[in-house]
């Protein structure tokens, strides 16, 4: 490609991702017909429409979503990493945006924020709520939470916590009327509080493993939540039995307030990792974060 085109395609990406001449035309600071005639250029020098345009709407063509995802993505590393570069002259700052599900926001990523937002006031930190496994790259987060075994290959890594374990617990009361369950398949005759994944949709099926057998359990009960919080206050509350992180329950279970059930089924997994991007520079405000949950650091 001709050095020259470097302008025009930014022009033809701008429009591509806004759906408009007039939006990208002002977030590039130009002017609507001047944009227009850029794309054209393009598109001429090309031989091949790559936008189609109506009155009401501009949308890419097919060849114009294959030039999209062929040259947007080098093109966005290309900005990171001169925004990384101009970040160093100074503090770090800027807005990063973390993906992680509604635990580890609340005990990892909190605590660590609370230390380091006082000291680095430049930095700004948008925290979604997310039990998929969101790819962060097309989804612009600058860096996801997720457990040791959910995070991709092709992505850098940094463990931020412990090992977890599960807990499968219920009130006093609950038992009181029904014996507890010995073994994961006996679920099926008790009330369990499921857990509905915001992002997915599906319940979430209850993991249990013990000397190497994995059982993958789908239970049944009155209530579904989307929110571990609204589980919990429902086992305390005697409606049945909950599957949620130990550190959850753990003060409720030291006042027995819950029981903890199917002990021996729960073993420990790798906890919770921060991955970024491999192929994108770490941006002065990131590399501060990471440090800030490094485990053990």
């Amino acid at each position: 490609m001709l050095r020259e085109s470097l302008n025009d395609l930014t022009a033809f990406l701008a429009v591509a991702r806004l759906g408009s001449f007039t939006k990208a035309a002002a977030q590039l600071g130009v002017s609507q017909p001047a944009l227009s005639q850029t794309v054209r250029a393009l598109e001429t020098r090309l031989g091949i429409r790559l936008l189609a345009r109506t009155t009401r709407s501009v949308s890419a063509t097919e060849a114009g979503e294959r030039l999209l995802k062929a040259v947007g993505p080098r093109f966005d590393e290309i900005e990171a990493g001169l925004v990384a570069l101009a970040e160093m002259r100074g503090r770090p700052a800027g807005t990063l945006r973390i993906t992680a599900d509604e635990h580890a926001a609340k005990t990892v990523l909190w605590p660590a924020l609370r230390r380091l937002l006082p000291v680095y006031p430049d930095i700004k930190v948008e925290t979604s709520i997310d039990y998929g496994l969101t790819d962060i790259v097309a989804e612009g987060f600058d860096a996801g939470i997720r457990l040791g075994g959910m995070v991709a290959r092709d992505m850098t890594a940094v463990r931020i916590g412990p090992d977890m374990r599960m807990a499968a617990v219920g009130a006093p009361a609950y038992f009181a009327t029904r014996p507890p369950p010995r073994r994961p398949e006996d679920l099926t005759d008790h009330a369990c509080i499921n857990l509905r994944l915001p992002t997915l949709g599906a319940l979430y099926a209850w993991e249990f493993e013990n000397e190497g057998r994995a059982l993958h359990v789908r239970v049944e009960g009155q209530l579904v939540f989307n929110s571990v919080t609204l589980i919990l206050e429902a086992a305390l509350d005697g409606f049945g039995i909950a599957y949620l992180p130990q550190d959850q329950v753990q003060g409720h279970v030291a006042t027995g307030r819950l029981v903890p059930v199917l002990a021996a089924w729960c073993e420990p997994f790798s906890g919770y990792h921060l991955y970024h991007a491999s192929r994108l520079p770490l941006t002065p405000a990131l590399a501060v974060l990471v440090e800030a949950l490094r485990y053990g650091g």
